[in-house]
């Protein structure tokens, strides 16, 4: 799946079939549904689903939550716009 593709599925009722637990949650951040978002991530033990958990404390605002599963991620809180960081989440786990 291309990020185009994946993006143009935000226009539907569900997440793509077949795509990570971890994009799951991002495609439900994409449609603004951040506690369905979180409900997903916060089932994820890899890392992959840390950096989901610390991009949606930040959408939420809860920086110091964030800095904890940035840090649990192996990263850094970016320096971009919230939606920068989605498409450079997306993008590096598609």
């Amino acid at each position: 799946m291309t990020f185009d593709e994946y993006k143009a599925s935000l226009a539907g009722e569900l997440p793509p079939k077949g795509i990570t637990s971890g994009l799951a949650a991002l495609w439900y951040a994409g449609k603004d549904s951040w506690e369905q978002a979180h409900a997903i991530a916060q089932d994820v033990p890899t890392r992959e689903g840390s950096w989901v958990h610390a991009y949606l404390h930040r959408v939420e605002g809860d920086q110091w939550n964030a800095n904890y599963w940035y840090n649990r991620a192996g990263k850094t809180m970016p320096a971009v716009s919230l939606e920068q960081e989605w498409e450079d989440i997306v993008k590096a786990m598609l």
